[in-house]
């Protein structure tokens, strides 16, 4: 038995144990470690004396991963970004931006659900996690909703659909993730995040509009705000902007020439501006601690599957996995963009029993060269492309429709992590309950990704002037 044959079999394996209910992170390790010792053990034709040799080489190979690869100082983006968030609701300025929105959008039919998912949208710009942003957001707008006759399932949807926006809207925790495990820029992938993360936003308030003209009653509208009232909503919501604009002037210098400073650097003086911000809009020392406790659980969260996932990565690397992938799609016979729809849709399935990050962390080392050798290779110039785009953008259009994807799985049955999250904070609702109210965002979210590959110019247009 070969080295690619081991790799088939050790993946198998870790489909059906994760798909049994063991966590991503330690079924990704545990396939990994196996892989290895079968790998090095086979090399010595499964000598019973040579195996405490193998499982040594293995336990060596498998050691190097936690430190060679966390030590990255890309990584530190993620908890900077998840602090950014926790301080932000601390701050207040998600009742702030709940508040701006509805002043100013809750006249139009839906028009309070329409606010939910641009204040979303607006919190995103300074929060990394789907999570943070579903759980503060059911706290805030989903008794607003039901207190105007909206429907409770569909009110919860909004919310948990609303939320995966913070996973394509820098700052984006899954962006730095899917960065660091290609080897590409952080700063324009983030860059490249934000026309499609608004674009999202746009494309949920045109789906409730639609329902809430077409279905009497759906989405009663709030009226009586003076001109007067709207404009004072804006400058309690105005250091959203400050914080974003902080980041952004530091990871692309819009005045030309070098960046001002990294992305890290960036995301650390925008965790320090809000902190300020909270300082002084009255933080307690009990709220910092909070922030403090969740910004560390969803961090070491994220590093653990990180750790697990790199082990499998590294066998999957002495397996030839990927190379073999890769020859294989190229090989085909079927339309380049077909195979890329097909591995979406993959995406799609996948993303019904596996959560967003682990899913990304288990399949991208074997996808992602094989998509770029579908467009011609890392290197190709976009005139010798399959897609019309050179490597290196073909990078930034497929992370960013594979980051919306991992939106997608976020709130699909039967482990949509927003669903749950939404659910646990709302007694009066139940996870099958927050699912059924999410299920017209499914559309939306098919037509948008839809759109993103037919026109990915939406995507790169930002990247591109970088």
């Amino acid at each position: 038995m070969d080295s690619l044959d081991i790799g088939l079999i050790v993946s198998m394996g870790l489909l059906v144990i994760v798909l049994l209910g063991m966590r991503v992170a330690f079924a990704a390790a545990l396939s990994g470690m196996i892989g290895l010792i079968w790998i090095f053990w086979s090399k010595r034709g499964y000598d019973m004396d040579h195996f405490f040799w193998a499982l040594t080489v293995a336990t060596k190979t498998a050691g190097q991963v936690p430190h060679s690869k966390i030590a990255s100082q890309a990584l530190s983006l993620i908890p900077t970004f998840i602090l950014i968030g926790y301080l932000a609701y601390y701050a207040g300025l998600t009742k702030a931006l709940f508040e701006a929105a509805k002043r100013w959008l809750a006249w139009m039919p839906g028009g309070l659900a329409v606010s939910t998912v641009f204040a979303t949208a607006g919190f995103s710009a300074v929060s990394g996690a789907s999570i943070a942003t579903s759980a503060v957001f059911a706290r805030i707008a989903i008794p607003e909703m039901l207190a105007i006759g909206y429907d409770k399932k569909f009110a919860a949807g909004v919310v948990a659909a609303g939320g995966t926006l913070a996973s394509l809207i820098p700052p984006s925790a899954i962006l730095v993730i899917y960065a660091i495990i290609v080897e590409q820029d952080v700063g324009k992938l983030l860059l490249a995040g934000f026309i499609p993360g608004a674009f999202s936003a746009f494309v949920y308030g045109l789906l409730i509009v639609g329902m809430a003209m077409a279905i009497k009653g759906f989405g009663p509208t709030v009226s009586g705000f003076t001109w007067k009232e709207r404009f004072a909503s804006l400058p309690p919501a105005l250091p959203i902007v400050v914080v974003v604009m902080t980041i952004i002037l530091f990871v692309y210098n819009p005045f030309g020439g070098d960046a001002w400073g990294t992305p890290t650097e960036g995301g650390a003086i925008g965790a320090f501006v809000v902190f300020l911000m909270a300082v002084y809009r009255g933080m307690r020392w009990n709220q910092f601690k909070d922030a403090l406790i969740e910004t560390a659980k969803l961090s070491v969260m994220i590093f653990t599957i990180i750790w697990g996932v790199l082990i499998y990565v590294r066998f999957l690397g002495f397996a030839d996995l990927p190379g073999a992938f890769a020859d294989w799609l190229t090989s085909l016979t079927m339309s380049p963009m077909l195979i890329l729809v097909c591995i979406l849709l993959a995406y799609a399935v996948l993303g019904m029993f596996m959560d967003a990050i682990g899913m990304l962390l288990l399949t991208l080392p074997v996808v992602y060269p094989a998509v770029m050798a579908l467009n011609g290779g890392e290197l190709v110039s976009a005139a010798d492309s399959t897609f019309g785009m050179s490597g290196p953008m073909c990078a930034i259009w497929f992370g960013i429709l594979v980051v919306k994807m991992a939106e997608f799985c976020l709130i699909t049955p039967p482990i949509g992590l927003n669903c749950f999250v939404v659910a646990g904070v709302r007694d009066d609702l139940s996870v099958q309950d927050v699912f059924k109210g999410v299920t017209p965002f499914f559309i939306a979210d098919a037509i948008t990704i839809a759109l993103l590959v037919a026109f990915p110019a939406i995507v790169l247009w930002l990247p591109s002037q970088a």
